[in-house]
């Protein structure tokens, strides 16, 4: 029989009294990092029974909106790679892709 193994990812949101995140924090033990500081995170769940993805969209109070035009592009590429990992779809993925470099230059993005 083989065992299992358990991994944890932990965010830590520290709030104003207005509930507005100033602070988050992210520890993974199994990629050796602890309560590493973020200015934003986008977590989705699949939730199958309901056929609907949850989410989570956060952000710090200081996060500056030049960071902000570059994290979404990079998790836009980052969808794009993935869900050509999932799916083998290339020709969607090339379409993506397309999106993503113009979205870059529409926001006059430096892309690396």
């Amino acid at each position: 029989m083989s065992e299992f193994k358990k991994s944890e990812i932990n965010i830590e949101v520290v709030t104003d009294e207005n509930r507005v995140p100033e602070g988050i924090t992210w520890s993974a033990e199994d990629g050796n990092i602890y309560k590493e500081d973020a200015k934003a995170l986008m977590l989705s769940v699949w939730d199958s029974k309901s056929q609907e993805t949850l989410r989570i969209d956060l952000w710090t109070k200081d996060m500056p909106v030049d960071e902000m035009k570059k994290f979404f592009h990079q998790t836009l590429v980052s969808m794009s790679d993935t869900f050509n990992r999932a799916t083998q779809d290339e020709k969607m993925t090339a379409t993506m892709k397309d999106f993503c470099d113009y979205f870059a230059e529409k926001l006059e993005i430096t892309q690396k």
